[in-house]
């Protein structure tokens, strides 16, 4: 426009301006009742709509108020312009922002909905926030007329120049996320890698798996190495599980009466020891016919692989015990050496590590 500016026109725009900062602070009121009231319901989904609501519409209806402001006045139509796409830029920057922390918040709460899940898996969450900033800078440079094409070009350029510079880390991030799509290891699970390490799986981010061990200390595997390592997954495909005991008896004993008493410590351990499984079927299954002892292994229900150490104890304890009420002997391993002109039966001992020599004996 190329008329002067009047008090009319400034009436009317501070009359639109005002309107715009009133509407966004009665939105601003709303949207924090709105919350208030999704916090007081189950669904986790209605809490993530009014947070980016609560921040998208009171700026909506600022900018709103402000383009109508600059409307009514009697601006260039290149200062025009200008303010519009200002406007514009603004109110992008705003969606986007407001846009990656909802989708992040979605993808955070997939993640930690899972059965078992005792951290984040943060690998997710961050790859979706940069993505969804990366589209709304795209648009911005859009909006401003600044042709993108020749930015992917330079981009794809260089992006191939930084891969083969960040191979290794490439590599350990598509290898987290090959390891979540394909649902092999959660956080959460204990597992047991071929090269010894074990635990509980913290987290899994861009680069690292963070595994918690029994003794709790934090093991870090990078994800490239955890992906091609053989892995046992003890929680999965559920988290019972079951344990063998190996047990031996004299061959003088009643084997109908040792399984019957050890079905009964079996029945004691599940229904008193915590972890135990109340449920579990006693299984006893003789096998061998040893050198001084038949052999038989008893299979235990645990609740959690942490679990089978208190289990044991509790049970090779108990066991002894009636055994030894019962007159059931577990007979100690001997060895028959043969000497001239008699045989001699010799207790099996252990010859301690540090020995150099072992001193001869003869019979008299």
């Amino acid at each position: 426009m190329n008329r002067a500016l009047t008090v009319d026109d400034l009436v009317i725009a501070g009359i639109a301006l005002a309107a715009g900062m009133l509407a966004a602070f009665l939105l601003r009121m709303l949207m924090r009742w709105l919350r208030g009231h999704a916090d007081r319901t189950r669904w986790s989904g209605d809490d993530l709509i009014v947070d980016v609501l609560r921040t998208v519409v009171p700026w909506s209806a600022f900018l709103g108020g402000a383009a109508s402001a600059g409307a009514a006045l009697p601006l260039t139509r290149t200062v025009q312009h200008n303010v519009n796409q200002t406007l514009t830029v603004v109110l992008i920057f705003v969606v986007t922002l407001a846009a990656a922390r909802g989708i992040a918040g979605v993808m955070r709460s997939v993640t930690q909905s899972r059965p078992g899940v005792a951290g984040s898996a943060t690998i997710f969450v961050n790859i979706t926030r940069i993505l969804v900033l990366a589209i709304g800078f795209l648009v911005v440079l859009q909006t401003l007329g600044i042709s993108i094409a020749p930015l992917l070009t330079a981009l794809g350029v260089g992006g191939l120049a930084v891969a083969l510079a960040l191979q290794d880390t490439l590599a350990n991030l598509f290898a987290g996320i090959h390891i979540l799509a394909s649902k092999t290891v959660q956080p959460g699970d204990y597992i047991r890698l071929s090269s010894g390490e074990e635990g509980y799986v913290e987290d899994i981010n861009w680069r690292q798996t963070t595994v918690r061990a029994l003794s709790n200390n934090l093991i870090v595997i990078p994800n490239g190495e955890l992906a091609k390592s053989n892995m046992t997954n003890f929680m999965r495909p559920e988290q019972e599980l079951t344990i063998l005991v190996q047990v031996g008896v004299a061959y003088d004993s009643d084997l109908d009466q040792v399984e019957r008493v050890t079905n009964e410590v079996i029945g004691e351990v599940m229904a008193e020891v915590e972890g135990a499984l109340p449920d579990h079927e006693p299984i006893i299954r003789f096998h061998t016919f040893g050198d001084s002892r038949i052999g038989f292994t008893v299979i235990l229900g645990v609740g959690e692989f942490s679990d089978q150490y208190r289990i044991k104890h509790e049970f090779i304890k108990r066991l002894h015990r009636r055994y030894r009420r019962e007159g059931i002997s577990i007979p100690a391993p001997t060895r028959t050496v043969a000497i001239q002109q008699g045989t001699v039966s010799i207790p099996q001992q252990r010859i301690p590590a540090e020995a150099d020599e072992v001193t001869p004996f003869r019979l008299d």
